[in-house]
């Protein structure tokens, strides 16, 4: 036996408690194979003993490299360094070691990532699409391999994938109706490329809103941000064509972190007066929105709960004994935080 100042191994914990060694690793792996009481004995009495397993050796046998890759389209946004923090808490437990790649929101650069975090034989994917992926037959490839990934915030229309996102409709839906509460009849809504999830869910929100107040439908207040807000231009263009309108809009709900700032930038370039002329609200997490003048209505996202929540899907797909037959889509609820910029006086 291991005296109190050697590390005890496998074999010493299998020979005191009279098993193979296979059990005990088996055990302390939580296998199927093993009944719950011998499992229970084992994680007893290696705590007792103060065992600590060898990550690397265990890396090497069971052919796990503990690494995750996690793709975003930017880390430059408050949102995903958010989500970033909650899957490093968890990472960190487990000993596992993320790579963070970039796709800044283009197809061909996401699918290399992809490849390249592939090839580095990471264990798994955190995955946010990027607004311009469009062809999806490379991940469809990997899920039909059984390759674990994790999708949040912008996620794969598909039964058998893990998903993680924010109540993006509901959210949407709910400050919405704040806005023709306060008397706001002509709501127009600046949102990113239609072929994100997060598009079609924040859209459905909206529509769904503005048909609850009584209001029609006017599809030219809809106007789309092909690359999410991270061409300034694009936002400029699509608030200078609402306010160009014959009608044009007194409020506007943006659907992103960028878009919310940089549409309250060109607003106030413009003189355009928030909310007497254009009451303004948005998702978004960046911090200190109560230090905007006015302070701004927002949208925020459980941004850390979606990282944490996404990885420990992923550890638990990555660590299984069988094959995942159930997947999960989880939907975080969102919070309407209210302030100045959408409430008259």
């Amino acid at each position: 036996m291991a005296t109190n100042m050697e590390k005890i191994t496998i074999k010493d914990i299998a020979r005191a408690l009279n098993l193979a060694s296979s059990t005990v690793s088996r055990a302390m792996n939580s296998s199927y194979q093993i009944s719950e009481a011998t499992q229970r004995m084992v994680k007893e009495y290696a705590a007792k003993h103060n065992y600590h397993p060898n990550i690397m050796a265990q890396s090497l046998r069971g052919n796990k490299s503990r690494s995750i890759g996690v793709l975003f389209p930017t880390v430059a946004n408050n949102f995903f360094a958010e989500v970033m923090n909650g899957i490093e808490s968890i990472a960190n437990k487990g000993n596992y070691q993320v790579t963070i790649a970039q796709t800044h929101e283009s197809a061909a650069r996401e699918l290399e990532h992809i490849q390249h975090l592939k090839l580095r034989s990471v264990d798994g994917l955190l995955i946010s699409l990027a607004t311009q992926t469009t062809d999806l037959s490379y991940l469809n490839m990997l899920m039909d391999e059984g390759f674990p990934i994790v999708f949040f915030d912008r996620v794969i229309n598909r039964g058998d994938a893990h998903c993680v996102v924010a109540d993006n409709a509901g959210g949407s839906f709910e400050a919405t109706c704040h806005l023709i509460q306060n008397g706001y009849k002509k709501i127009a809504h600046i949102t990113s490329s239609a072929n994100i999830s997060i598009t079609k869910e924040r859209l459905d929100g909206y529509c769904k809103a503005l048909n609850a107040g009584g209001i029609a439908l006017n599809k030219n207040y809809i106007r789309y941000c092909e690359y999410g807000g991270m061409n300034d231009d694009e936002v400029e263009t699509a608030i200078n064509e609402l306010l160009s309108m014959k009608e044009p809009p007194n409020a506007i709900i943006t659907a992103s972190d960028r878009i919310t700032i940089k549409g309250f930038s060109v607003l106030k370039k413009l003189g355009i007066a928030i909310p007497g002329q254009v009451a303004l609200a948005g998702f978004s997490n960046f911090s200190a929105p109560e230090l905007f003048d006015p302070s701004l209505t927002t949208i925020k996202q459980p941004a850390f709960e979606m990282g944490k929540t996404a990885i420990e899907l992923l550890i638990k797909q990555i660590e299984s004994k069988k094959p995942i037959k159930q997947f999960e889509k989880k939907i975080l609820p969102t919070e309407l935080q209210i302030r100045n910029s959408t409430l008259r006086k």
